[in-house]
């Protein structure tokens, strides 16, 4: 079995590279994916807690919150994917910078 510290670590791994490309990226859709990215880390951390419980009811918790959390993330990437290609058909881009306003 993998330990929680490895587990942990590279739920961490993943947090960072998301928030890194959230700051530093300019595409939308880019940003959206590091978003992504930072929700499964999380999803990732409810899983590890859970594998870690002592009785079989708190170990299926986190395994419903990482579930209710894909459903939301789902949920959270077809609204946002809807709104770019609005954006993109009015503007001709998905560029962050290049968008001053949502206004047209």
């Amino acid at each position: 079995m993998i330990p929680v510290s490895y587990v942990l670590g590279f739920s961490a791994l993943l947090f960072v590279i998301g928030v890194f490309g959230v700051l530093y990226r300019r595409n939308a859709i880019m940003v959206l994916l590091s978003i992504e990215l930072m929700l499964n880390a999380a999803n990732i951390n409810f899983v590890a807690f859970s594998n870690t419980a002592l009785t079989p009811a708190a170990s299926a918790n986190g395994q419903v919150f990482a579930l209710i959390s894909i459903a939301v993330a789902a949920a959270e990437i077809a609204v946002g994917l809807a709104i770019l290609l609005v954006l993109w058909k009015a503007s001709d881009t998905v560029e962050i910078n290049e968008v001053a306003t949502l206004r047209w």
